[in-house]
């Protein structure tokens, strides 16, 4: 009888461990695709950040040159901040900057160069900066 008792035990925990192991390989099959279509979501929301990016950059571009002061710091300030968040962008970001000042070139004599070509300057001198402290 004890014997039969052992047995049906082996039996049953095998029948349970059986059951487990099928269990867990629906459950993987099951997640696979979730899995695929939340990494094809994720694919998708990048994407489509990096066309709102390169859409505020062009717009930002068109801005460096606008009449009002106000609108030029803007353009300024969000490529500084698109530079940041965005490290391969950084570089075309400061070649548009250095691009403007070399265009805007004037003489300022004694006189503090106007608000937004010290916006461009400090950014600059923030790139500077950052690339000779390195990224540790």
């Amino acid at each position: 009888m004890q014997t039969w008792v052992f047995i049906s035990e082996i039996v049953r925990n095998l029948g349970l461990a059986l059951a487990a192991f099928g269990g867990l390989l629906l459950a993987w099959r099951k997640l696979t695709p979730e899995r695929t279509q939340a990494g094809s979501a994720a694919a998708q929301a990048e994407l489509a950040r990096r066309a709102h990016v390169t859409e505020l950059f062009n717009r930002a571009a068109g801005q460096l040159v606008d009449d009002r002061l106000e609108v030029r710091l803007g353009a300024i300030y969000l490529l500084r901040e698109v530079g940041r968040d965005f490290p391969d962008l950084a570089n075309p970001v400061f070649e548009l900057l250095q691009a403007h000042l070399r265009e805007r070139r004037e003489k300022y004599g004694d006189d503090a160069p106007p608000t937004d070509v010290q916006a461009i300057i400090d950014t600059l001198r923030m790139r500077i900066v950052a690339d000779d402290n390195g990224p540790g």
